[in-house]
């Protein structure tokens, strides 16, 4: 992956309900980039929900899906990416990330993570059972070192998306080296 300076594309990284959604769509409004979240485009393809392809056709069937998808998102110029949560710690997912772009791990505590989700709507597929936090806890810990690849980590238990996406536009366009 190259460096900031050469960003062509910014790749958001981390567990659900960590902001890659909002301060992705944030974060391309203010670079005047387009914005792709890979479930939105999954969904939009398969005419159905996330958590209707996990239902019916099972997490595998999702993750090759996901893959496709990530392939096609990823050549693209001037665009904001956001991942699904469990993407980066797919085989072969980082190796698919070409040079220009600059990735950006949105760091969330599980117990945000599963306050967030489930004021957003249905339980997702991987949170669903009888402990949602000690599940969350077992994903993040499981992902976090696949998280940890991206060259830039931000806290988004306590800043909000505007204030996040306003950090790594500053990067995005050289201002600072690291925020």
């Amino acid at each position: 992956m190259a460096g900031e300076a050469a960003s062509r594309r910014v790749l958001l990284v981390g567990f659900m309900a960590s902001g890659k959604t909002s301060v992705g769509r944030e974060l391309a409004a203010m670079l005047e980039w387009q914005f792709h979240d890979f479930d939105s485009v999954i969904e939009d393809r398969a005419g159905v929900a996330v958590s209707e392809i996990f239902d019916r056709e099972g997490e595998e069937h999702f993750r090759r899906l996901e893959s496709k998808v990530a392939g096609e998102l990823l050549a693209l110029e001037h665009a904001v990416l956001a991942t699904g949560g469990g993407w980066p710690a797919q085989p072969g997912s980082w190796e698919a990330v070409p040079e220009g772009t600059l990735s950006v791990w949105l760091r969330v505590s599980p117990g945000v993570a599963v306050r967030r989700a489930s004021s957003e709507g249905p339980v997702r597929p991987l949170l669903a059972g009888e402990d949602p936090l000690g599940r969350a806890r077992e994903l993040v810990e499981q992902r976090e070192g696949s998280y940890r690849r991206a060259q830039i980590a931000l806290d988004s238990d306590k800043d909000d998306p505007a204030t996040l996406a306003t950090r790594i536009m500053k990067i995005v366009r050289g201002e600072v080296d690291r925020v």
